[in-house]
This record gives C-alpha cells, sequence and structure tokens, in this order.
C-alpha cells in the first residue's frame, strides 16, 4: 500500500467519526467506505462502519462488515458484538447468542474495555432470552394445533410483506432507508400480532400455553445459567459461587468493574438464594430441561479465560 493511501485512510476515518457523532450515518458509511478504498487492511475501518450500517439497519452488511473486521483480527470484541446485534436483528439468536458471549469474554479480558462489560453482558441475556423464546414458541405450538396454524398464516403473512418490500427497493420504487424503515415496523406490527394471539390462547388455557420466563435476577452473569448458590461482590453484583471463584483463582479482579477482589471479599446472598431455589422447586419441570439443552453449547464460551 502506498504510503499516502494510510494517512489517507485515517483522515477518512475521522472524518466519518466525526460524521457519525452528528448522527450523520449515512454520511460516516460513505466516509469510511472511502477510507476502505485507501487502506482495506485496518479492521478498526471496517467495526467503523458496521457500527454506522447498524444505525442505517442494513443488517446483511453490517455481518459482511463484521466477518472481515474478524478476519484481520480475531481478538475483536467490537466486531463480535456489532455481529452479535445483526445477527439478533435478523432473528438468527443462536449465532447472536455464540458471537456475543465471544464479545463478553474479550471485554472483560481487556482493561481497556471494561466500561463495555455491563453492556455487552446485557446483551448476552436479550440474546438468550431471544433463544428461548424460540423455544417456547415452538412449544406452545406443539401445545395447540390452532395456534400454531396461525401463527404460520401470520409469519407467511410477514415475510411476503418483506419481500414486497425488498422488490420495491431493488426496482427502485422505494429508498434503501425507507425500506429498512418500513420492514421494523411490520416486524414490529407482525410481533405485537403474534404476541396478542398467544396472550389470548394462554388465557384459554393457562396451565399449559402461560409463557414461561426466567426472571433476570435468577441469572449468572458470567455463565448466563440459574443461580443456585450466588454470592455478592463489593460492588452488590451477584454471581454464582463455583463459578466466581474459578474466575478469581485466574486473575482476582471484579469480571465487570476490573476492581481487586478476593475470594474472602464475597459473601453469601441468603435471600437471593432462597429466591433461586423456590423457583427452581416451583417450576423444575422444564428448567433443568433448558439447562441441559443449553449447556454444552453456550458453555464453551461462557466462562472467563485468564487474563
Amino acid at each position: 500500500m502506498p504510503p499516502g493511501n494510510e494517512y489517507a485512510a485515517e483522515q477518512l476515518k475521522k472524518q466519518g467519526n466525526d460524521h457519525f457523532n452528528n448522527g450523520e450515518y449515512e454520511l460516516a458509511e460513505q466516509s469510511y467506505t472511502f477510507a476502505i478504498q485507501k487502506n482495506s487492511a485496518s479492521p478498526l475501518i471496517f467495526t467503523n462502519r458496521a457500527n454506522a450500517r447498524l444505525k442505517l439497519k442494513k443488517w446483511q452488511e453490517v455481518i459482511d462488515d463484521c466477518i472481515k473486521s474478524i478476519e484481520l483480527m480475531q481478538e475483536n470484541m467490537k466486531g463480535f458484538f456489532y455481529l452479535a446485534q445483526a445477527q439478533l436483528a435478523i432473528n438468527h439468536p443462536n449465532e447472536a447468542l455464540s458471537s456475543a458471549i465471544k464479545a463478553y469474554d474479550f471485554c472483560t479480558e481487556s482493561a481497556q474495555q471494561t466500561s463495555n462489560a455491563a453492556t455487552i453482558s446485557a446483551f448476552v441475556l436479550k440474546c438468550k432470552k431471544a433463544k428461548w423464546d424460540i423455544r417456547e414458541r415452538d412449544r406452545i405450538r406443539r401445545r395447540a394445533d390452532l395456534l400454531s396454524e396461525l401463527e404460520l398464516h401470520m409469519e407467511k403473512e410477514y415475510k411476503a410483506s418483506i419481500e414486497e418490500i425488498d422488490a420495491g427497493v431493488e426496482r427502485g420504487e422505494t429508498g434503501q432507508i425507507e425500506g429498512q424503515e418500513e420492514k421494523s415496523r411490520r416486524k414490529d406490527e407482525w410481533e405485537k400480532k403474534v404476541g396478542d394471539l398467544r396472550t389470548a390462547f394462554a388465557l384459554s388455557d393457562p396451565e399449559n400455553l402461560q409463557k414461561r420466563e426466567v426472571p433476570d435476577y435468577l441469572v449468572d452473569g458470567i455463565t448466563f445459567e440459574i443461580m443456585h448458590d450466588p454470592v455478592v461482590t463489593r460492588n452488590g453484583r451477584s454471581y454464582e459461587r463455583a463459578t466466581l471463584i474459578e474466575h478469581l483463582k485466574r486473575s482476582p479482579i471484579d469480571p465487570l468493574t476490573r476492581e481487586p477482589l478476593t475470594i474472602g471479599d464475597l459473601r453469601p446472598n441468603i435471600s437471593l438464594k432462597d429466591a433461586c431455589a423456590e423457583f427452581m422447586e416451583n417450576n423444575s419441570g422444564w428448567v433443568y430441561d433448558c439447562e441441559d439443552g443449553e449447556h454444552d453449547a453456550d458453555t464453551r464460551w461462557a466462562h472467563l479465560s485468564s487474563s
């Protein structure tokens, strides 16, 4: 690469950053694209453009940028985090969960990136919930043939409307941003209709058709599984005892704040332990199925690596 190209790419990237900070996402995307043309070996420019494209809801383009950035730099917290957001937006929660957990691992391993840990942790849980929602939807469908038939019909209509919008964009009848906004509106509308339909069926058969959920406060912030023996740190955050001790043996710091933390600083969270035990007892018929079915796949990346 000619020496001047790298400098030009950096200036164009800064220009893109200014546009992004001003909320001018299309101009930011354009500047980053010009920067990539000057220097296609910089993973950071690809993640910057991916972030701008996230704002524009160009999900597939985000995925393409993130994959390219990760190819250039494998330990890529932003690349995996933006990738996870796009994957979840196109209803691929399994892939999104895997990407989000990798982002979380990279984040907690780096002292420079800890300000993002809480945000990424919350997004991991969101992905896990989305994955759980799909399983719940399938379970409820199996319980009620009529509900299944109605949902499939609504989903077919929704997908047809999305294809119609895409066709309009391709023909030039609708702008790309306008098309993305309309698809987002149609998605929200479809999800609301499905939710209303499920609620109506659940009211008619609450024992079998009521949606089952795991409360956030029962979930460990490292493995993202339901806690059995929670302990609380000095900053008030609770974790599963065994998981946190394993982490502290590797690195004696708080997983989120990166402040010094030892095993002696931990205190049992008795009230939360009682709440976890009560929830497991009242829901043992399905909670263990949820945990066991996902454990092997999810925890490959869920435990914190040594710093």
